[in-house]
């Protein structure tokens, strides 16, 4: 084999893992889910058969996918805004060196690193829950008139939609510090010599530079929101009366807990098109501003 033809083979062999990995851990259950959708699996049955779209009709007609659709969407929406809002500040104050930067950028940092432990759980307990105990401590709350964080519906999605956002803010930070470090210095000094305030400089020059950036810290965040199960899972597992139950945890709470594979897989689906749809307009978007 001659140098030109092993050069001409190499780029295509360094990207076999990352095919093989993409095919292995996404190709395959997509496909398995596909299957299942279309038939009457169930766990602990030997064998399967083709039902058509009865699962997705059955779907469509639950009451709780329409409620796991509804809190899908204000929980996504929710989430964004408070972590978009909280990194670009934080991006803000971490953009210029001052004493013990490198410590606040490590304490920032914290939550995405760290796993979510039941730790939370117990801060939002409605009985040894630590934010309940200071609130009674300063008499703002009766001993046995404390609100139960978890407990009604809307403290509870209010619990969870922080939480996450807990775990998010430090990944849209990095990115968002990243933008703000890439727009080149001398534009806002010039837009300061000409007189431009800080709130003309933000909306005027430093956002609408940073476009491409916002787009990738929202379409991720999107991304991690509208499939993330863990905060639901652990706080709340859906509840109370399914006022936290979103598409995934539904699709877990259905296919895994319920035994039924089929239902679960069904809407799981549900969550394909958005998230291809949120991802095109996102690119979209991010590749205008960058041809401009």
């Amino acid at each position: 084999m001659s140098a030109r033809s092993g050069d001409r083979w190499l780029g295509p062999a360094m990207f076999l893992p990352a095919i093989a990995y993409i095919l292995a851990l996404v190709g395959v259950p997509l496909v398995l889910a596909v299957l299942y959708a279309f038939s009457d699996a169930r766990i602990g049955t030997s064998g399967i058969h083709l039902v058509g779209f009865e699962n997705f009709r059955s779907v469509l007609e639950s009451p709780s996918f329409r409620k796991a659709i509804r809190n899908s969407i204000v929980f996504t929406l929710s989430a964004q805004a408070i972590v978009i809002l909280c990194s670009n500040v934080l991006a803000m104050a971490l953009e210029k060196p001052f004493r013990g930067r490198g410590l606040v950028r490590f304490v920032i940092l914290l939550p995405w690193v760290a796993p979510v432990s039941l730790g939370w759980k117990w801060i939002l307990d409605s009985i040894y829950s630590v934010i309940t105990w200071v609130l009674v401590a300063l008499h703002v709350y009766k001993p046995y008139a404390a609100p139960m964080w978890l407990g009604e519906p809307r403290l509870a999605m209010a619990s969870v939609v922080l939480v996450h956002c807990w775990r998010l803010i430090p990944f849209s930070t990095v990115i968002m510090l990243a933008g703000r470090t890439a727009i080149p210095k001398e534009i806002p000094e010039a837009a300061a010599i000409d007189g431009a305030g800080f709130w003309r400089t933000l909306f005027q020059i430093n956002l609408p530079m940073m476009t491409p950036i916002l787009s990738v810290a929202v379409l991720f965040g999107i991304i991690f929101t509208f499939t993330d199960m863990t905060v639901v899972y652990i706080l709340t597992a859906g509840g109370p009366f399914d006022s936290t139950q979103t598409l995934p945890s539904l699709a877990f709470a259905t296919g895994i807990a319920g035994s039924d594979l089929a239902a679960g897989a069904a809407i799981s689906l549900f969550l394909v098109p958005v998230l291809v749809g949120v991802a095109y307009l996102m690119l979209r978007v991010a590749h205008r501003t960058e041809v401009v």
